[in-house]
């Protein structure tokens, strides 16, 4: 029995967790499917299906985080008001208010500073047990597990990553540690149905530097060309730091990099297309080649 999660076993996933929720699936659209299979229901309804064997704990503690944001009145993404998660056949799924009917209205890179400038004032309460930051901790999981890698890559992956890890403990951080969302970055602030600016993806909150937190719109402009040195420099106005001045940021820099590339070699027997990414990606990372025809995921 596989336990694979593709649009058909997360369709029947989702209709079993519906009926549990006091849902209706009937009219679900698939959004997306990544490290989860997310659908919108008829109803303003987001519901995330994770892969097989996923940690409900972290489940858990994503919800705890945010009913807290809830309270504290910032603006994330609000889990509704059932006894989740849903957890059948090593599945853990969730339900999400919509913050809109697409999911694709992204906020200005402003608003990104922003948002990320306020959570990185709040104190989380000690009854989150929120995680210390861990860049690697799927990394050789994702190296090992994949069955697309050639021997020659995967030795090579997991050769970088042993320099990495090494890399990444030298670093001296300037900002105080604190909370940190993990995975911040304009993919994850959507304008809701005011137009406001709302942070999803919380399952990555944790304690850590807050440098993780600034890298990704520093690399989308610097590595990528995602953004313009426009929108970059309104980042660093509206946050108050320039990540790119910091003496670690090439070290930082590299880990994400690294990290981008171990997380689509998981997608990478799913089609042709994501393949080649990856190849690419691999490719990129022996040789130094520039970085800036890397798709976005």
């Amino acid at each position: 029995m596989t336990h694979e999660l593709t649009e058909s076993s997360a369709r029947v996933l989702l209709e079993q967790a519906c009926v549990i929720g006091g849902l209706s699936a009937d009219g679900a659209r698939l959004l997306r499917m990544g490290s989860n299979a997310v659908y919108h229901l008829a109803d303003p309804v987001v519901v995330r299906i994770s892969r097989h064997d996923a940690d409900i704990d972290h489940a858990r503690r994503t919800i705890a985080v945010a009913r807290w944001l809830e309270s504290v009145d910032y603006p994330a993404v609000r889990a509704i008001d059932i006894d989740q998660p849903i957890v059948i056949d090593g599945h853990v799924i969730t339900f999400w208010q919509s913050v809109s009917d697409d999911g694709q209205q992204y906020a200005t890179v402003g608003e990104v500073a922003e948002v990320l400038a306020r959570l990185h004032r709040l104190v989380a309460p000690a009854d989150l047990r929120l995680p210390a930051l861990a860049p690697f901790e799927n990394a050789a999981k994702r190296i090992t597990a994949s069955s697309w890698l050639s021997p020659g890559d995967r030795e090579f992956l997991t050769e970088h990553l042993t320099r990495m890890q090494d890399e990444y403990a030298g670093l001296e951080f300037t900002l105080p540690q604190g909370l940190i969302h993990g995975d911040a970055s304009i993919g994850n602030v959507l304008h809701d149905f005011q137009d406001n600016p709302v942070v999803i993806d919380l399952d990555g909150f944790a304690t850590g530097p807050k440098e993780w937190d600034l890298a990704l719109t520093a690399i989308y402009y610097d590595s990528f060309g995602w953004h313009t040195r426009q929108e970059y420099e309104t980042f660093v106005r509206v946050y108050g730091f320039d990540i790119m001045q910091w003496p670690g940021y090439p070290v930082m820099r590299a880990v994400r990099e690294f990290l981008m590339v171990t997380w689509v070699i998981q997608k990478a027997g799913e089609s042709e297309r994501v393949a080649a990414e990856a190849s690419k990606r691999i490719a990129a990372l022996r040789t130094g080649a520039s970085r800036k025809d890397w798709q976005p995921y």
